[in-house]
């Protein structure tokens, strides 16, 4: 595969379409990758091109991190690789502060993350999720103080509300903050929410969209069916659990398997990466994050960038995917916008307006002849 690299949000970071998640570097949580895997996942990864690493102070109790700076410190790759890392998971059950959005605890998680990466900046940093409890400007001025001392490069969210994001954006523009280059959240064909708000403010106001879970996980893959007796992977392990990030198993969700796998199968492709191609491709989406346990998964999914699907298909897959609007989206179709125009054709800039940035070709050589 080639691997072509974008600039993150409205900031100059380079970083590869398909990004490396590290939350299965490690055994620990009862799933994942041991650490011969998980290098041979690395290492297929930077051969294939990639730049761009996603992992967090959570995952595996630490290990994901430290795994992840050993493997850029052994090949060198420091000054290539980007790192994004998050925070705000309790680390210390029953202490509040060890956990959450608030200056102490974001200056605590940083210095550990720094520690177990082995490096001393970290290029991308995020807010896990939304703490419901500490105020944007205290998150955003603490995170802006990290990129002035250097431990910071650039700055995003994950999990929060459209509100905050908005509010956040807006706090670091009026007072000269950093802004928020990325926002990390699920999207897939079977979860599509975030088109109605994320997807509007992201190709707006300059955050590029890291995907989670464009797999669903792992439903996509076509592993599993409706009557699949046993246990094919990690979501038959989560049948029975309150997280709602897994709760994948629904009538809508295998209508939309079934159609993946008639498309898939005229592409000539594997499910995976049909539905990675599908989420990378869509209007506002920066980067897909891969997360596999096996480098055969991984060696696949590297591979979802080599086609394109066709109008008719994308078309096929958005219907077999597509949900009502909801209030107040459902009023800002053409049947209520006619009435702000008053049936006039009306729009923001006529197609070609601004021609996208592309750098293409061989470098030009200083070397005489």
């Amino acid at each position: 595969m080639s691997m072509t690299y974008y600039t993150l949000g409205n900031s100059g970071l380079r970083v590869s379409r398909l990004a490396l998640g590290t939350m299965t570097f490690g055994t620990e949580w009862g799933w994942g990758a041991d650490r011969e895997t998980a290098r041979a996942m690395f290492d297929a990864y930077v051969e294939a091109g990639g730049n761009f690493f996603d992992t967090a102070d959570l995952y595996t109790g630490g290990t994901a991190e430290t795994w992840l700076g050993e493997f850029v410190a052994e090949r060198g790759l420091r000054d290539k690789a980007v790192i994004a890392t998050k925070f705000s998971m309790n680390v210390d059950p029953g202490n509040p502060n060890a956990g959450g959005n608030g200056r102490k605890n974001i200056m605590r998680a940083v210095d550990a993350s720094l520690k177990r990466l082995g490096t001393d900046y970290i290029d991308l940093y995020l807010m896990h999720i939304w703490d419901r409890l500490t105020p944007a400007e205290e998150v955003l001025r603490t995170l802006d103080d990290l990129v002035r001392a250097g431990k910071v490069r650039h700055i995003g969210l994950s999990d929060v509300p459209a509100w905050y994001a908005g509010r956040a954006q807006a706090i670091a523009e009026l007072r000269g903050y950093e802004p928020i280059s990325a926002l990390q959240l699920e999207y897939s064909l079977t979860e599509r929410s975030i088109e109605h708000e994320f997807v509007p403010f992201a190709t707006r106001h300059g955050a590029g969209i890291m995907v989670w879970s464009p797999l669903a996980s792992g439903m996509l893959s076509g592993k599993y069916r409706p009557t699949q007796a046993g246990n094919s992977g990690r979501l038959d392990g989560f049948r029975n659990t309150t997280h709602p990030g897994f709760q994948k198993f629904t009538d809508r969700n295998w209508a939309i398997v079934a159609e993946l796998e008639k498309v898939a199968a005229e592409l000539g492709r594997s499910m995976a990466q049909v539905a990675l191609n599908w989420a990378a491709t869509q209007p506002g989406i920066a980067t897909v994050i891969l997360g596999a346990t096996k480098l055969a998964q991984l060696q696949d999914n590297l591979a979802a960038l080599d086609f394109s699907i066709t109008p008719e298909l994308r078309k096929r897959l958005d219907s077999a995917s597509s949900m009502p609007a909801p209030f107040p989206h459902s009023y800002f179709g053409p049947e209520i916008q006619g009435r702000v125009t008053g049936g006039a054709t009306t729009g923001d800039k006529p197609s070609g307006y601004s021609a996208p940035v592309l750098i293409e070709g061989e470098a030009a050589s200083v070397s005489s002849n």
